[in-house]
């Protein structure tokens, strides 16, 4: 058995890990509708070099990435296809909802065909505002989560128990 499995990782290992985790983040771009083009232009653009916090925004597949950012409209028949790739992702898995339509529903809440939020589908992490929301508020959004990822404790993630950011 080893340490992690034990639950007695060193605060130093753990630290350790985490910084190695927030800044090796491989994303998976899920994008709906038109807030997919303020996010293609904060991981494509050499504007909002991505890079240099630590994400890269390409892998081929969601059994590559760590991180999911879903933008756009969720529709009940795009649904099971998010769950299917939320559960896809190996763990640790991590979701950032961008824009209003992904956080709940925009303006579009009371159609009979649109989800009220993705969080009703998936775990959200962090939660992009804007109608469409900036570049800046995405990579905004990332440094939370990776704030989020440098306070996680290691022997509570991997017993799979709920996680309590302080």
């Amino acid at each position: 058995m080893g340490l992690v499995e034990s639950g007695k990782v060193p605060k130093t290992l753990s630290s350790l890990l985490n910084m190695s985790r927030k800044y090796s983040l491989w994303v998976y771009q899920w994008g709906l509708a038109c807030c997919a083009i303020e996010m293609g232009a904060a991981f494509g653009s050499p504007r909002y070099d991505v890079m240099r916090l630590g994400v890269i925004p390409l892998p081929a597949s969601p059994r590559q990435a760590d991180l999911v950012v879903i933008s756009g409209t969720v529709t009940d028949k795009m649904a099971p296809a998010v769950r299917r790739l939320y559960e896809q992702m190996p763990d640790p898995k991590y979701v950032i909802s961008m824009g209003s339509c992904a956080n709940c529903g925009g303006p579009y809440w009371d159609s009979y065909s649109v989800t009220k939020g993705v969080d009703q589908i998936v775990p959200v992490d962090v939660y992009v505002p804007g109608c469409p929301p900036r570049p800046e508020a995405l990579l905004e959004g990332i440094v939370m989560l990776q704030e989020r990822i440098q306070n996680e404790d290691m022997p509570q993630r991997w017993k799979g128990e709920a996680l309590v950011v302080t």
